[in-house]
């Protein structure tokens, strides 16, 4: 499984609209083979700073999520109004928070 975690700043007056894009993206990027969890929370409105959480099954499955079309139109919409740092993790062991 892979993690992707992070935050992403927009301008705060494009806030609004970045959730609108994002929901809609997020929409169908729920619905893609090896998504398990896709997700943005706003972490500071008044900053633009949003709190970004991905899993996925494997690389394919996120490969295939960057090449997609609503993908790269979303990212070619924002790119140079967004920056942040997200980075992707290998995971292994996946348990329950209370488990040993």
């Amino acid at each position: 499984m892979l993690i992707i975690a992070g935050h992403i700043h927009v301008d705060p007056a494009d806030v609004v609209q970045f959730l609108a894009d994002l929901k809609q993206l997020a929409i169908t990027t729920r619905k893609r083979p090896g998504n398990i969890a896709y997700d943005a929370a706003v972490d500071d409105l008044q900053a633009g700073r949003l709190l970004i959480s991905e899993r996925w099954a494997d690389q394919t499955a996120l490969s295939a999520h960057l090449d997609a079309a609503d993908t790269v139109s979303f990212v070619g919409r924002w790119q140079g109004r967004m920056q942040g740092d997200v980075r992707k993790f290998d995971a292994s062991n996946e348990r329950g928070l209370m488990d040993s």
